[in-house]
């Protein structure tokens, strides 16, 4: 599908810099005017701490995880909680992608950021973003090789498959960003500079852009396709592939079923609560609503911060190693 994107990107690349000429003789906009999360005072302080707070418990219990795998080598061995200490990674990236800056812009009564500035943050938030898409639909797949095809598990999901796969990951969610950052860069900013959002993001953009309806409309129609389109399909085979999951646990009994259920469980969570808000951010026309702040913040600061809650409060392999090299780091440095 990304060929696909890349080949129209040429396509429509001349059109771009013919509207491009027409706004050459105006004045480019060389840094753009955020709005925040609250216009008054007295909510920006309250957004500092609360934030701070957040994104303090976030790195700890993102770090402590990945700390805790690659401490432990059954954990590390296994390929769930490989794909585990990436999710966590890209959790801490996607979070510090967006809110080191929410908690500096709060002390702040005006809040500019540089052309170069916002694209960069709109490059990584999809980077991290689709990446950790990709990765927990790999953790999806292992899970389904696990309990559908228990025999072959070891064969199939050997070190040199989730090298790729996280590899594969990486890749993807540059490509992903790659094509955003080409869409969206080349577009003529004119004025006016005035965001509606604490972060640089597509469609807040979309909106400034001094360009024809025809052209938006492609880009627009290129911005659904790479972000939301894919976030859908993701989805909805996610969940068709833990259809099958569930259909195939009627063969097991009852403790193998409470355990494949407990992991499976944690996973559907975390899938949920980032799709959701992705599907409702890019899977629609291009336009704005006002709680597209609150949907934003769910999917980039609060997700990021749940995921290690969410996998290790029934993890019973993980809460244990945690323990163990926490009473080792205790005795060590005492």
């Amino acid at each position: 599908m990304n060929f696909f994107i890349c080949i129209f990107f040429f396509s429509l690349k001349t059109e771009m810099k013919n509207n491009s000429k027409i706004m050459e003789n105006q004045s480019m906009v060389t840094e753009f005017i955020l709005l925040g999360l609250s216009p008054t005072p007295d909510a920006e302080k309250f957004v500092f701490f609360v934030f701070l707070l957040l994104y303090l418990a976030t790195l700890v219990g993102n770090l402590a995880v990945i700390l805790t795998i690659t401490n432990t080598p059954s954990l590390l061995g296994s390929p769930m909680y490989f794909f585990l200490s990436f999710l966590s990674f890209f959790d801490a990236c996607l979070s510090s992608a967006v809110t080191p800056i929410v908690i500096g812009d709060s002390i702040h009564v005006k809040i500019t950021i540089s052309f170069k500035g916002c694209m960069t943050q709109l490059f990584a938030v999809h980077f991290f973003g689709a990446s950790e898409l990709l990765v927990l639909t790999f953790m999806a797949f292992d899970r389904y090789v696990a309990i559908c095809k228990p025999l072959h598990y070891v064969t199939i999901m050997n070190k040199k498959l989730c090298f790729l796969l996280v590899s594969v990951a990486w890749v993807g969610g540059l490509l992903h960003s790659l094509i955003q950052i080409l869409f969206i860069a080349p577009l003529p900013f004119c004025g006016p500079n005035v965001i509606d959002h604490f972060i640089c993001d597509l469609y807040p953009l979309l909106k400034l852009a001094c360009t024809d309806t025809h052209t938006m409309r492609y880009v627009g129609l290129v911005v659904i396709t790479n972000s939301g389109l894919i976030c859908l399909i993701s989805f909805l085979l996610l969940l068709m592939s833990y259809g099958v999951i569930l259909h195939s646990l009627r063969k097991y009994n009852a403790e193998s079923r409470h355990k494949a259920l407990s992991t499976c469980g944690s996973h559907i969570t975390v899938v949920v609560l980032f799709f959701v808000p992705c599907i409702f951010e890019y899977a629609r026309p291009p336009t704005t609503f006002s709680f597209d702040k609150t949907v934003e913040v769910i999917y980039t600061i609060l997700i990021p911060m749940l995921n290690p809650i969410i996998y290790t409060f029934r993890n019973t392999e993980v809460k244990s190693a945690m323990r163990k090299m926490h009473d080792f780091s205790f005795h060590k440095f005492k």
